[in-house]
Parts: structure tokens; C-alpha cells; sequence
């Protein structure tokens, strides 16, 4: 069967355009082409159409004609025995792991921005030929597509079964880092953009081999054999380090990352300790997290997204297990792997449960709608988004950690839950129901009532009484004073911004709103208390307590549309902080095991 073929090339780095040429040998008498709209993962419509321009279309020496039919879908009348070829430019400049990058220092593309769908052919083999990138000698290509005939660098022809798998393993283009190991019998490979001359590579990979081993034997035993029966034969990680920035994606055989380069591991000298930070413990995190999901997405995954359909949304309600259940493996991973200890693991732990009890909109939507409802509102943030919105990512692993909890208490574990949906789908579509089933297998009871609770209702999760069943002890932290005030605030510039107000919160009797410039105050309980107290200025929220001693009442001063307006706010003793501890001499259970 003769391929659909594509050639991909840096047209011109300061311009940011990629040059693409795609061939269908056997083009349909009426040949559409589309741009998907959307990229699996990431549950948002971007519209990757608007960035190609210059679509042209031939037979042989004849030109043919090209109709646009809607926003990203085009077709032309094609004469039939010949090949038709079309020649495109797209616009790459978003720095982020969802669509496409090209500067002179570094090119990155999923194929949903370069890659155009030929309708009716999409299960027929894809070729895909990267040359390399004129005035850059230097610069090497990775991808997780299989190599045909490549050169040492990289560029060369790649091959993929079908159009789906040509679209999921994204492209690295530059001068980058390189390293491998070898999990589980597993070939691994790890490429870093843009890190800093301290870089301590040797230690990223042999963290990230600890991660990926881990994973490796969660889900298919200890044993000799446990890599033979992963769904990936190699994985590629794709790591860009820049300024400031975070995220990732994951693909079937790879993962596209984005940090801070200021959390990457540094080299020190063989006298000191090596260097570690929040940040750091963050990127494992996220390697954890997105490695995760090539079994928990990217193979067992929803039903609704069993084909995928790139022309518009695809609606599921089961964001909160495939991305929740993964955010609450991730770290826990990292404990399992030696890589963080039950203290830190805890305090992680602590903090996603106070940013879900911070957010005011899990008594107004269910995690369930919250999985729905991603194209419109996840993706789509605004002052509003706490109060009206759940996070299905951080709702989402606290779900699973009562289920691993409540499970515990009856002789089994969410580990073997999740052991026994890739056997029982098969590695393929899962439904609600599934998950039902497998629970009710391991038990012998029905757990219909906690899904609808925890995940079907906006009640809030029994956390403390299953924590408190594993022996953690929970006590309350003050929280720091956006928190008690119920503000998101931008403090950049000696200046407090004010992003969002939370619900029911002081901000909000007080009238604070969204975009006002909180400029000072006049502490104002008492006469003795102004006189003492005096006016202001406020640069940031958590100097309030110095600026007001043992009083509550103050007036801001606010500015809102160029006009200043006083409003009057009591600031609340409240401790609304979650400290997860625990108790000395503890036998060794979850989280360890």
C-alpha cells in the first residue's frame, strides 16, 4: 500500500515558517484535506488552521484548484491515476508543547499543526521526511516515529502505521542535550532545550530511570518480563527549559515537556551537597505525570475518545480518573521510587488538598461536569473560573486517594484497581461502569454510592476520616493572608494586582473586584488605633499583618477605572491550611506501599 507522504522543512527561521509538501499517490476523484482543530491531551479548540497560508495543489505540471469548504477543511476535483501534491506554509511561534516553534535556536511540531488529514486515507501507512535545516550544521532532529532511513543527526524518513500515529509523536529540531538509559529493558532517550551550562544531565536520567521503573512494574509486575509487556518498545523525553514555564503532553511513545531551566538538576563539586529544589521535585512530578499516562490515556482511555474526531470536541465526563487518577499516581510514584520521602510526599499531598478546599466552585460543579466541560472552562480561565469551576486534575486524585484509602481499609488497593481495568479493557475504551465492575470484583461490594458522592455530587470528599484511618494526623495552618482574604493576586512590580475574588469570601463583602489596584490602607478600628496605625502604602498582601498589629479593620484604598474608591474590610482569623503529619513510630503502609 503506497504511503501518504510529508516533507518538512525550516523555510525561514526569522520568519517562523515551516514548509510542508504533502503527496497522495491516489488522491479520491473529490480529495479533502483538514488541519485538526484540537490535539488529544489537551481538551481546548485552538484552531492550528489559522496559522497556514500559501495552500497550493498540483497533477503532475497541472495546477489544481483549491476550494476552502469551512475553517480548516479544503478539496479539489483530482484527476484519477495521478498523485496529487500540495505545498503549504505554517506559522510556528507558540513556545509551548501543544503546536509548533521555530526560531534560529530551536524548532519543535506536533504534526495536528503541520500535518494536514487526507479524508479517507488516514489508515493508510504516513511517511514523514525531515531535511535538515539549511545554516544550522549543527541541529539534530528526535521523534518517536520509526526511523526508515535516517542519518546520524536525525533528519531522514520516518514511518507511522496510520495518520493518528503520525499526528502523536511530536518532532524536536536543534541543538540539544542528549542522553539514554535503559528501563525494565526499555531504550529511553532524554533531550533538554535550552538548559544552562550546570546542567547535571546524569542525574536527570538516572532520577527519571527510577520514575520510569517504577511505572514499568506498577503496571506489569516486578518480574523479569515486565517490560515485554508495556505498550512501548522505546520512549522519548522532550524536555524545552526556558525562562519561566511549565507543562507537558503526553504521547504514545514520548512526551513533550516544558520548565523553568532555574529547576533543572546543577552540577556541583564532589564536596558538596548536590543541588535540590521545590522546583526540581516539581519537573519529577511532572515526568512521573506524563510518563503515567502512556498507559492511563494514551492506551486504556475513555470510550468517547476511542477514535478520535479532530474536526470538533470530544466529550467525555472522565477527566477527573484519566487525568485525576494520574495526578494523584505522580507523586505517589516518587515516593515509591526513593526519589522523595513520606515528609515531602505529604506536604504535596497537603497542598492539593487545600487548593481544592481554596476553590469555592467545588460546591457549584461536580468533577464529573468539570471533565465535560474542559473545552469551555478549563482551558478558558477568567476572575471567575474558582467560583464557578473544580479542577478534575486536583478533585480528581483526591477521588482517588479516598478510593486507595477506603480500599486499604478492606484488604485491597487502588494499584490493583488500576491493574485490573488494563486487563479487563484490554488495554482500550473504558467506561464509568468499568470501573464499577473492577471495584466490585475486588471487594464483593458495590461502590455505586461513593462514585455518586465523591464524584457525581458537589459534597465535599471524606478526607480526614480516611487519613485519619491510615494514621496521618491532620492539623490546620494558618493560610497565608490572599488566602484568608479570598484574593488571587499578581504582587509583580511592588504593586497588588487583583486577579479574582473568591466567593463568600472578606474580599468580596468588602467590594474588591477583579482588576482593581489595591494602592493602600488606613487601619481604622479604633482612634488610638489610626493614630497609631496610620495610612499605608501596600506593595504586598502578606505585609497587612505587620502593617496592622493586633487590629482586623482596615479601609483600602483602591483604584478601579482611574477612580479611588475606600472600601472597608475585615481581615478574618482563619486557618484553612492542611499540615499532613506523620506519627513517630508508624508501621510502613500507604503512602511507602
Amino acid at each position: 500500500m503506497t504511503a501518504i507522504h510529508y516533507t518538512v522543512e525550516a523555510a525561514d527561521l526569522h520568519a517562523h515558517l515551516f514548509r510542508v509538501t504533502l503527496t497522495i499517490p491516489e488522491p479520491a476523484t473529490q480529495q479533502t484535506v483538514s488541519l485538526p482543530v484540537w490535539i488529544p491531551g489537551s481538551y481546548l479548540v485552538r484552531e492550528f488552521a489559522k496559522n497556514l497560508q500559501h495552500l497550493t495543489a498540483k497533477q503532475g505540471r497541472r495546477s489544481v484548484a483549491v476550494g476552502q469548504r469551512d475553517k480548516c477543511t479544503w478539496e479539489m476535483a483530482c484527476k484519477p491515476g495521478q498523485p496529487l501534491v500540495l505545498s503549504y506554509e505554517v506559522y510556528a511561534f507558540d513556545n509551548s508543547v501543544r503546536t509548533a516553534w521555530l526560531d534560529s535556536q530551536r524548532g519543535f511540531f506536533n504534526g495536528t499543526s503541520l500535518c494536514l488529514r487526507v479524508h479517507g486515507q488516514e489508515t493508510q501507512p504516513h511517511q514523514l521526511q525531515l531535511n535538515p535545516v539549511k545554516g544550522q550544521a549543527d541541529w539534530q532532529a528526535a521523534t518517536g516515529l520509526t526511523p526508515v532511513k535516517t542519518d546520524k543527526k536525525g533528519f531522514g524518513l520516518y514511518q507511522a502505521a496510520h495518520y493518528d500515529e503520525l499526528v502523536d509523536c511530536p518532532v524536536e529540531l536543534g541543538t540539544f542535550w542528549s542522553g539514554s538509559f535503559v528501563a525494565c529493558g526499555i531504550p529511553h532517550r532524554f533531550v533538554v532545550a535550552g538548559a544552562l551550562p550546570s546542567f547535571d544531565g546524569d542525574r536527570l536520567l538516572a532520577d527519571t530511570q527510577k520514575i520510569c521503573e517504577a511505572e514499568i512494574r506498577f503496571w506489569h509486575g516486578t518480574g523479569k518480563q515486565a517490560g515485554s509487556k508495556a505498550p512501548h518498545k522505546n520512549y522519548l523525553f522532550m524536555l524545552n527549559a526556558v525562562h519561566d514555564g511549565y507543562g507537558g503532553l503526553e504521547h504514545q511513545n514520548s512526551t513533550a515537556l516544558i520548565c523553568n531551566r532555574a529547576d533543572l538538576p546543577r552540577q556541583t563539586n564532589q564536596h558538596a551537597t548536590p543541588h535540590t529544589n521545590e522546583g526540581y521535585t516539581t519537573l519529577l512530578g511532572l515526568i512521573s505525570h506524563e510518563y503515567f499516562h502512556t498507559w492511563n490515556v494514551k492506551q486504556l482511555r475513555p470510550d468517547a475518545l476511542a477514535r478520535y474526531d479532530y474536526t470538533q470536541e470530544n466529550y467525555t465526563q472522565l477527566l477527573w480518573f484519566f487525568e485525576g487518577f494520574t495526578s494523584y499516581y505522580d507523586d505517589l510514584l516518587l515516593r515509591r521510587a526513593g526519589l522523595i520521602d513520606e515528609a515531602t510526599y505529604l506536604k504535596l499531598l497537603g497542598k492539593t488538598i487545600a487548593q481544592v478546599q481554596q476553590t469555592p466552585g467545588r460546591h457549584v460543579q461536580t468533577v464529573a461536569q468539570a471533565s465535560f466541560d474542559a473545552w469551555v472552562k478549563y482551558y478558558r480561565q477568567d476572575e471567575n473560573t474558582p467560583n464557578a469551576t473544580v479542577s478534575y486534575y486536583t478533585k480528581g486524585s483526591l477521588v482517588a486517594l479516598c478510593l486507595d484509602l477506603a480500599l486499604r481499609q478492606e484488604g485491597q488497593t487502588l494499584d490493583a484497581v488500576m491493574r485490573g481495568l488494563w486487563k479487563r479493557c484490554k488495554a482500550g475504551p473504558m467506561r464509568e461502569q468499568d470501573l464499577l465492575d473492577e471495584l466490585q470484583a475486588l471487594t464483593g461490594r458495590s461502590w455505586q454510592a461513593e462514585i455518586k458522592a465523591w464524584v457525581h455530587s458537589t459534597t465535599d470528599l471524606p478526607l480526614r476520616e480516611l487519613l485519619a484511618g491510615q494514621g496521618i494526623e491532620v492539623s490546620a495552618e494558618i493560610a497565608n493572608m490572599a488566602q484568608r482574604l479570598g484574593l488571587r493576586v499578581n504582587e509583580a512590580g511592588g504593586s497588588v494586582q487583583v486577579k479574582g475574588v473568591l466567593r463568600g469570601s472578606a474580599a468580596e463583602a468588602a467590594g474588591l473586584a477583579a482588576g482593581d489596584e489595591w494602592l493602600g490602607l488606613d487601619v481604622c478600628a479604633s482612634p488610638a488605633a489610626r493614630a497609631q496605625g496610620g495610612s499605608w502604602r501596600l506593595n504586598k498582601l502578606d505585609d497587612l499583618p505587620a502593617l496592622l498589629g493586633k487590629e482586623h479593620q482596615l479601609v483600602a484604598l483602591v483604584s478601579r477605572d482611574k477612580r479611588l474608591l475606600r472600601l472597608s474590610l475585615k481581615v478574618p482569623e482563619q486557618a484553612s491550611g492542611w499540615k499532613l503529619a506523620m506519627p513517630a513510630g508508624r508501621k510502613t503502609g500507604w503512602p511507602s506501599v
